[in-house]
């Protein structure tokens, strides 16, 4: 029976969510950028998650890496170890001494393929954004960072299918896109860092979510590795095919505890000729569910983003990020983005949406935007929220 070496993520949510729960999880959060060490070790602050009966890492360990990688791809170096150790916020850390690079798909089948045979945990890592510590060891993991497998593999422009390497940034490849007419149907505000192998394999939802749904019906097919070093090929590049299980959706979402992505098959949609972003000042949570609910209705088919922010959370930006707030104060704030292929017609949908639930008082200040850099500044509010809010210096994440 094969081992399960990959990293026993459902194992520990679980024992760390009980944790939480007993009142027994202690610490902050360090603002961003922070030294390693001065992140308390998750096996410290999380006690009862026990590390498994895995091998130790030994120096005929990493005499084998070397043999798969060039010397220079295995990191073992403390100081270049310690980002790959500490998630994003600063709030887990773990204890690796090893961290592989591999550049393509049959490098990551020889690396699991002995790891498993010689029992060693190991921990996939994408571009390490996550804001829920699945990113990094907990223990001492070998970590597997798909950073160098960042090749674009084939675009068809007809279909709108691109095919690419998990390690691919998700900006660099909306960027690559955009010069082609398309866009990725995947949004975050950790675009300039996130892999769309991680984006994948978390499931990652997005502020485009609304229009163009999950990656469940994004991704249309996708290359793994299993734990034993077996690839499964499953890169269909097909929309409509309704052929045998569709095992993609198995990988999707499973933050590598079946495999690691390797490749993605994902469809993108045309770039839109027309955007306009509105950005509105409510008084209540029920206003703020009454103007999504019309939004949905009113605008239907241009409706691209419906995002909402409270007070508390556009102060930590606008004061600790220095970004200027658009509007008056109110109690929440939402951001709507409208996308669509004629402008004269989103602007008319818009403009009445937005008269009617004024005229209603459920909406009592607003601004609106179709200038690109007047769009870019008013979803940085969104987009740069989480790291407004480390400043802080605790943060409880609920991503």
């Amino acid at each position: 029976m094969l081992r399960q070496i990959l990293i026993h993520t459902v194992a520990r949510r679980a024992a760390i969510v009980t944790l939480i729960q007993k009142g027994a999880v202690r610490g902050i959060c360090h603002s961003q950028p922070c030294c390693s060490s001065d992140v308390e070790l998750t096996s410290v602050r999380y006690p009862g998650v026990q590390r498994g009966s895995y091998s130790q890492l030994s120096d005929k360990h990493v005499q084998h890496f070397k043999s798969i990688l060039p010397k220079e791809r295995v990191i073992t170096d403390e100081d270049d170890i310690a980002a790959h150790n500490v998630d994003w916020l600063g709030m887990v850390r773990g204890a690796s001494q090893i961290v592989l690079k591999p550049k393509t798909t049959e490098e990551v089948s020889a690396i699991l393929k002995y790891c498993n045979a010689e029992n060693l945990a190991v921990c996939p890592q994408g571009g390490n954004t996550g804001l829920v510590g699945g990113s990094v060891p907990v223990f001492d993991e070998v970590v597997i960072s798909t950073s160098l497998m960042n090749n674009i593999i084939s675009l068809d422009e007809l279909s709108g299918v691109l095919v690419c390497q998990a390690g691919c940034i998700l900006e660099n490849l909306d960027s690559y896109l955009s010069e082609r007419g398309l866009m990725m149907p995947l949004d975050l505000g950790a675009k300039g860092t996130c892999q769309i192998g991680g984006n994948v394999s978390t499931n990652a939802g997005g502020i485009r979510l609304i229009r163009y749904g999950s990656l469940q019906g994004s991704v249309l097919g996708i290359e793994a590795v299993m734990a034993d070093g077996e690839v499964i090929d499953c890169l269909s590049s097909l929309k409509k095919d309704n052929t045998g299980y569709h095992l993609k959706h198995l990988f999707i979402g499973s933050e590598g505890t079946l495999g690691i992505v390797t490749k993605v098959a994902i469809q993108c949609p045309p770039s839109p000729k027309a955007v306009n972003v509105a950005f509105l000042g409510l008084d209540t949570f029920d206003d703020v569910l009454r103007t999504f609910k019309e939004a949905r209705s009113g605008l239907g088919e241009i409706l691209s983003s419906c995002e909402m922010m409270d007070m508390l959370a556009l102060d930590a930006a606008t004061t600790n990020l220095n970004l200027q707030r658009p509007i008056g104060e109110f109690p929440f704030y939402m951001l709507i983005e409208t996308s669509g292929s004629n402008g004269t017609h989103d602007e008319e949908k818009l403009t009445s949406f937005l008269e009617g639930l004024m005229g209603s008082g459920i909406i009592h200040d607003g601004t609106v935007a179709s200038e690109p850099s007047r769009i870019k500044s008013i979803w940085q509010l969104r987009e740069l929220l989480p790291a407004s809010l480390t400043s802080e210096g605790l943060l409880n994440s609920y991503d």
